[in-house]
């Protein structure tokens, strides 16, 4: 008998069917047994039954849930900017300005002789300036928001930076308002205006230490100055970034803990709010890296919480200073200067200013250049958790607990805070 030699042709059907068939076994086995795990189903028990009630359901629900799981987002957005907006103003300063007027002066005067050979000739009339008056203009324009009813504005220290001013707060609806401008932070880029009037719609401050890398973040800002309540959306970036800002009217100033976002922060959208998905403010924008795409970076919002606290009940914003110079140190520094810890701030001058204040907390505690402080009241100092951050949890007159690394060993020590001044 002549063995049966399949041909090209068959081989071919044969392996598109049987390899439809594996598909189909595999997928209701991963279905079936990693089901649960998916969300989609419990796991299969006893024959395999390729019609098995709901398996199909359950796939199309997902599907569906996907779907709408992306329009809620959406909504969601839609939903914070509308209530949002009401709150968020633009800060315009405005201030008198010199009127500069040009003119013409004869450099011969009425002299006859050269008169004579010159004549009345505009060729030889010099221009020159000189003021006549002054008018009001709108210098700069940033963005802020209400931050409770009776007429409190959070903003940039740097969007009102200029004490000769003038600032009014343009409404969502079109309204002018004057606007006082009750305290700058002597540490950090933020200001507290207060607007008079009540019953404005004042947006809920959230809690930043629990903001998380990757989350959607949703910027509103005054951009360019001109495109009032511009919305940008993205996530969060990075957290605990510290970077130096310029082109503030007090020059550079270094911005510490600072919220990273790809949402698309725009000059004059300084000062606006930085929302998460449930309304809420997680920080204020302040700055963007220049030369880079959608780098973006805001105060977190706990920080305007304690300067709106302080502005309420000392007139004031009050930070606890314990009076020393330091850097955080990293693997590289500990190494570069042969330390004995690879955490904690190192206690260090620099820029012409003392490691340690003369007179200061730090000074009276006994604290010196060169020491390491590896913790405070019990809480390990490192890149992520800085002694500035620690030591703005404390109020002035509080006594704290340094542990501190010197010549080889530690030691703990008090130090009761002072205002900063």
């Amino acid at each position: 008998m002549q063995e049966y030699q399949p041909t090209t042709k068959q081989i071919a059907v044969f392996t598109v069917v049987l390899s439809f068939i594996v598909s189909i076994i595999g997928t209701v086995l991963s279905l079936g047994l990693f089901g649960p795990l998916l969300g989609v189903g419990e796991a299969i028990s006893g024959p395999i039954q390729f019609n098995r009630p709901g398996i199909l359901e359950r796939i199309k629900e997902t599907v569906v849930q996907d779907t709408t799981s992306v329009a809620r987002q959406d909504e969601l957005i839609v939903k914070v900017v509308a209530d949002a907006s009401p709150a968020v103003v633009s800060v315009v300063a405005t201030k008198d300005v010199p009127v500069v007027e040009r003119y013409f002066v004869d450099p011969f005067g009425s002299d006859p002789f050269f008169r004579e050979f010159f004549g009345d000739n505009d060729a030889f009339r010099i221009p020159q300036f000189r003021q006549k008056g002054t008018e009001t203009k709108e210098v700069s324009a940033g963005t802020g928001f209400f931050v409770s009813a009776d007429g409190l504005v959070v903003t940039n220290k740097h969007v009102v930076a200029d004490n000769a001013a003038a600032y009014t707060v343009l409404m969502n609806d079109g309204r002018k308002i004057a606007a006082k401008v009750l305290a700058r932070d002597p540490i950090q880029d933020l200001a507290v205006l207060k607007v008079e009037g009540s019953d404005f719609s004042a947006l809920r401050l959230g809690d930043s230490s629990q903001v998380k890398i990757g989350q959607t973040a949703i910027a509103i800002g005054n951009a360019l100055g001109e495109f009032r309540n511009t919305v940008s959306v993205g996530v969060v970036s990075g957290l605990h970034r510290s970077v130096v800002a310029q082109g503030g009217a007090s020059g550079a100033e270094n911005l510490q803990e600072l919220i990273q976002t790809d949402a698309a922060i725009n000059p004059g959208n300084s000062g606006g709010p930085l929302f998460n998905l449930r309304g809420e403010v997680i920080g204020i924008n302040t700055a963007v890296a220049q030369g880079a795409e959608n780098i973006g970076f805001a105060i977190p919002v706990n920080n305007a919480k304690r300067a709106v606290e302080s502005v309420k009940t000392e007139g004031r914003i009050i930070y606890p200073f314990i009076g020393v110079r330091y850097v955080a140190i990293t693997n590289d520094i500990a190494e570069k200067e042969k330390l004995a810890r690879d955490y904690g701030s190192y206690v260090i001058k620099g820029g012409g200013d003392p490691a340690v204040v003369p007179g200061g907390p730090a000074d009276k505690a006994g604290i010196k250049e060169g020491d390491i402080v590896l913790e405070i009241n019990g809480e390990k100092i490192d890149q992520e958790h800085t002694l500035a951050s620690y030591i703005q949890k404390y109020k002035v007159g509080d006594e704290i607990r340094l542990k501190i690394f010197r010549e080889g060993s530690e030691s703990e020590v008090k130090v009761v805070l002072e205002e900063r001044k």
